[in-house]
């Protein structure tokens, strides 16, 4: 992929070293806010005893975080359309890196719930910011791979939890794990020094706050349809991740480095789901591809769920998970196209972590069920529902596939 970037309507060319790094941080900003997230999930039985409460309040730090993060894509989504892409995604990484280190020193649950608020600030903040500094700078007809390999920086996160989690968590416990998320602040002086500014946001930028307040009013129905897109995402994704390994432990009795391998291989299925799906979407179309990718996840739900054998059990998580993430590989680059220039650094960020805090409660949700039922059914049931719904979703919303940014365009034709 030595194509240079598609950069005819901005004035000077940009180099594809510049493209690289740009997608390079954006990658690693969200695979090591991702890290920061899931070694919580890993260690929710751990951390329930040490706190002597129950998994279900465990879980509700979960969604506290999940909560949280339209506050950071508000904040620094508007930080990035008034000042630019970099210097607020600067501040992002080192504060959610300060923040993860210290819940792993949290002396009681309410402080440990308090700072997992604080992260979810953070963390809200990281994406937006990170998919418009990379979508802007990519080739167009190349949007859709970037898109996949951004989208899989969260898997890539979660790959990372786990083998924290493998190597970390026998020895010396919980805390450690998030001692180790304070490496993301070190992204921040590669951003300073390797990547430019977005050209888009330079030639589109608001002259005003009061400027920038009018241009994100006028967007409220795309606004409102991307907000509802990303809330079925969000009980996709975390429907079938969050409470996973801790199905793995209670229900299906495998130790923690069994877990931990298990997580590895699905998450290696959605890295390459990211990558491929959004491969197809830049030729069939972001709609096509992410529809597919919900529907052939719909026939995973037995072997995901009910395997009577590992290998099954395996084999089923690995291609839930290439599905899954295979349609969410496809966001980055299909938020971005519905979002006008002047306000991509705040639109699709905080439409999706609008979404977060909407679907945020299914890991919640599910260990509440699991209370009453078997995890198996669980979370198999609310798979299948929020599978249905997300596809509506998808299926009636609108399309901008291959969007020239920089142009003088709306949102939506």
């Amino acid at each position: 992929m030595s194509a240079q970037p598609d950069t005819s309507a901005l004035g000077p060319e940009l180099s594809a070293g510049d493209a690289v790094n740009a997608v390079l941080a954006s990658f690693l900003g969200w695979a090591l806010d991702a890290f920061d997230f899931f070694v919580l999930v890993f260690a929710v039985p751990a951390i329930a005893k040490e706190f002597g409460t129950d998994l279900k309040a465990i879980a509700f730090t979960i969604t506290v975080t999940l909560a949280f993060r339209p506050v950071g894509a508000f904040v620094f989504g508007l930080m990035a359309d008034r000042y630019g892409r970099r210097i607020p995604l600067m501040i992002d990484l080192v504060f959610y890196s300060i923040v993860e280190v210290a819940s792993g020193f949290a002396p009681t649950y309410t402080w440990f719930l308090v700072l997992r608020a604080l992260f979810g600030i953070g963390m809200g903040g990281e994406w937006g910011i990170g998919a418009s500094l990379a979508m802007e700078k990519v080739p167009v007809r190349w949007r859709g791979v970037f898109s996949g390999l951004l989208q899989g920086g969260y898997s890539v996160g979660y790959l990372l939890a786990a083998l924290c989690y493998f190597f970390v968590f026998p020895t010396w416990g919980w805390r450690p794990m998030f001692w180790i998320g304070g490496l993301p602040a070190l992204l921040a002086l590669f951003i300073r020094f390797g990547v430019k500014e977005s050209a888009v946001w330079e030639k589109k930028k608001h002259a005003s706050w009061g400027d920038l307040g009018r241009g994100i009013l006028g967007q409220w129905r795309i606004f409102l349809y991307m907000t509802g897109l990303m809330t079925m995402m969000i009980f996709l994704s975390h429907g079938t991740q969050d409470m996973y390994p801790t199905f793995l432990k209670v229900q299906r009795g495998f130790d923690p480095r069994e877990v931990a391998k298990i997580a590895m291989v699905y998450n290696v299925g959605a890295l390459l789901g990211g990558i491929s799906f959004g491969f197809f979407s830049d030729r069939f179309g972001r709609k096509r591809s992410m529809l597919a990718g919900i529907l052939l996840a719909m026939l995973m739900i037995p072997l995901w769920a009910y395997a009577r054998t590992t290998p099954l059990l395996v084999l089923g998580a690995f291609f839930m998970q290439f599905m899954i993430q295979g349609a969410w590989g496809v966001i980055p680059a299909h938020l971005s196209e519905l979002s006008p220039d002047s306000v991509r650094g705040f639109l699709p960020g905080f439409a999706y972590q609008c979404g977060v805090l909407l679907g945020g409660s299914v890991a919640y949700i599910e260990a509440f069920l699991a209370e009453h039922v078997s995890f198996s059914h669980a979370m198999a049931g609310t798979a299948i529902t929020t599978f249905v719904v997300a596809a509506v979703v998808v299926a009636f919303g609108p399309e901008r596939h291959g969007a020239r940014f920089g142009e003088d365009r709306p949102a939506l034709e």
